[in-house]
């Protein structure tokens, strides 16, 4: 490989289209549930019924997502995903509608139910890359952009639909993702060339990735993670408000990605040989004790530091966390593993929303600080209690310079 790594992953015929659609394509993965809570808080004025509708999109694309995953290695992407983006994205207009006009509240419930037939596209970019560079060590660098990658999506995601709603009109974040959901996916799936060959007849009936312990693990802990991350927004979106800045809270969570985007890039160009349980031990620690960074921000520029330190560790989170699933699920279960991590992401945002908007309706807005920290501990608990599990699972076809476990 050449000295920088990404020059080669990037280089690859068909590389540079199919990644930056399918970054413009997951941006709603962020933006959809925090965009829910800052639409629905600012028209409905109820912190518990803005969570509790994001909560319903984010649960049920949890376990739809995986489904679809699991039809698409079958069918192939293009046939599986663009009908269900399809729905997804009707069915948000709908919701914006609903939303704008006030329909009655079971309407908000139901058409965020129908949204969640959004696809995942992690799962399908990195079954691209997969399909470039398989047996070959850019795969590693490959997914190590798409770990950065997706952090920078959730945060700076969430920044943006957040920003979008407060300076212009509250359905403003929800109808950029709904648009980012459309072209991107769109992008994505006219990219022919680059998509992977349908799996043979008969695949996908050993039994779902779920029963995989790895599997199970990291997405417990990821749950966790992804409660942490609702966490801030919702309390950063409250504390804004409270002490009178309300449009703040974009920047403030948009800084949560800047550093560890970086530190997410370098750990793609460096070569690593601690074992990869051990570094998902120690980047889930240093996220679980900075969470309580957060309660010391009484300003905006000081809960603007607060938030940025307790964020330079998601990156290598989601970094070793993928990185596992990649090296001890099979490959013929990789596409459905990865979304069942990408799940567990979303569940923790949604129930984290929804506890935290609880939270903060009753005890204020830098209460739901506390929901974040406690998620972090419940994260950091399940990363070391599954420490030798994680060590010992195997995955059945190795990538490329595979890690040693202990």
């Amino acid at each position: 490989m050449p000295k920088n790594p990404y020059a080669a992953v990037f280089g690859a015929p068909g590389a540079k289209g199919f990644a930056a659609a399918a970054f413009i394509g997951r941006l709603p993965i962020a933006m959809a549930p925090i965009g829910i809570v800052a639409m629905l808080s600012q028209t409905h004025g109820e912190y518990w019924l803005a969570g509790a509708v994001a909560a319903t999109f984010g649960l049920t694309n949890a376990f739809v997502a995986p489904q679809i995953s699991r039809l698409v290695d079958r069918y192939g992407q293009t046939v599986v995903a663009a009908p269900a983006a399809a729905i997804s994205a009707v069915a948000f207009l709908a919701l914006l509608a609903a939303t704008n006009q006030r329909w009655p509240v079971w309407t908000l419930f139901l058409f965020a139910f129908l949204a969640a037939t959004m696809p995942s596209l992690p799962a399908m970019v990195r079954a691209r890359w997969s399909e470039l560079f398989r047996d070959r060590p850019e795969l590693n660098t490959a997914f190590a952009y798409e770990s950065a990658a997706e952090e920078l999506i959730y945060i700076a995601g969430a920044s943006l639909s957040v920003g979008l709603s407060v300076a212009f009109f509250p359905e403003a974040g929800m109808l950029a993702s709904t648009l980012f959901l459309i072209v991107g996916t769109a992008s994505f799936l006219l990219q022919r060339s680059t998509e992977p060959a349908v799996q043979p007849a008969g695949y996908g009936e050993t039994g779902s990735a779920l029963r995989l312990v790895p599997v199970q693990l990291v997405t417990l802990a990821l749950i966790f993670v992804g409660a942490m991350f609702a966490a801030t927004e919702v309390s950063v979106i409250a504390v804004t408000d409270e002490i009178g800045r309300p449009g703040a809270a974009s920047l403030v969570i948009g800084v949560y990605a800047a550093g560890s985007f970086v530190v997410g890039l370098v750990m793609g160009a460096v070569n690593r040989t601690m074992p990869l349980q051990r570094q998902l031990a120690i980047a889930t620690f240093v996220v679980a004790a900075t969470a309580l960074l957060p309660l010391l921000g009484h300003t905006v520029p000081t809960l603007a530091l607060t938030v940025f330190l307790s964020g330079l560790a998601i990156s290598p989170v989601f970094i070793t966390a993928f990185g596992l699933i990649e090296r001890r699920v099979p490959a013929f279960m990789l596409t459905e593993g990865i979304t069942w991590v990408v799940a567990g992401i979303g569940i923790g945002m949604a129930l984290g929303a929804f506890v935290t908007g609880w939270v903060v309706d009753v005890a204020g807005g830098r209460s739901g600080f506390f929901v974040g920290i406690a998620a972090g501990a419940a994260a950091l608990s399940t990363v070391l209690l599954g420490h030798n599990a994680l060590a010992r699972g195997a995955r059945a076809t190795p990538l490329p310079m595979d890690q040693p476990a202990e």
